[in-house]
């Protein structure tokens, strides 16, 4: 969505903590695998078992198959420790439901049976989130897209690194996403300290 905002790592901690019912587990899944990995939301909705699971275990290497991409390309990206630990819960939790685990199946179900999760559903989950963790500003579904972008450059990896794992056209594209915040234009202004005799 354009203008959303990145969220700040205490917003994330706290994001991250507001989650509950029956659905916990998946919901917190969504968020977690969308602020590790940098999909769209239509690409992680559109992710099958088969997609990060196999061999009875998380896949090292996401392909994202160019059938959900936006730019029709694959795309791989490398799975860290927290996104394997969040599918292996999430499949644990999709086994205790009785959920099918077929690698076509998909990955994200709606409380109506074995059907994928639509957008509308993610964005009202993510939206209750935000709200009860009291974020203001522009934040949606694609803040964790613009989260996992600012991390990146936070963490000193190239501007080329972060576009290839985006999937960006090109690198213009990839510095909008990195739009300095209101709060890092306070936090520079603040670190100013003119000696004055």
């Amino acid at each position: 969505m354009k203008g959303a905002r990145h969220l700040s790592r205490e917003e994330i901690q706290n994001l991250a903590q507001s989650f509950y019912g029956e659905y916990e587990t998946r919901n917190r899944t969504l968020f977690l695998l969308g602020l590790n990995l940098g999909t769209r939301i239509s690409e992680l909705l559109s992710l099958n078992v088969g997609d990060v699971w196999q061999y009875e275990k998380p896949v090292e290497i996401l392909e994202l198959r160019k059938a959900i991409t936006k730019g029709k390309k694959t795309r791989q990206i490398p799975l860290n420790e927290q996104a394997r630990e969040v599918i292996t819960e999430l499949i644990q939790w999709k086994e205790s439901q009785g959920e099918d685990l077929s690698p076509n199946a998909p990955l994200f179900t709606s409380r109506k049976g074995n059907g994928r999760l639509s957008r509308i559903q993610a964005h009202r989950i993510l939206k209750e989130s935000f709200q009860a963790s009291e974020c203001s500003g522009k934040v949606s579904t694609h803040s964790l897209r613009k989260s996992f972008a600012k991390a990146l450059l936070v963490s000193g990896n190239n501007l080329r690194a972060i576009q290839v794992l985006l999937g960006h056209s090109s690198l213009a594209t990839t510095e909008k996403y990195l739009a300095v915040s209101p709060d890092e234009l306070t936090q520079a202004v603040n670190s100013l300290g003119f000696a004055i005799s």
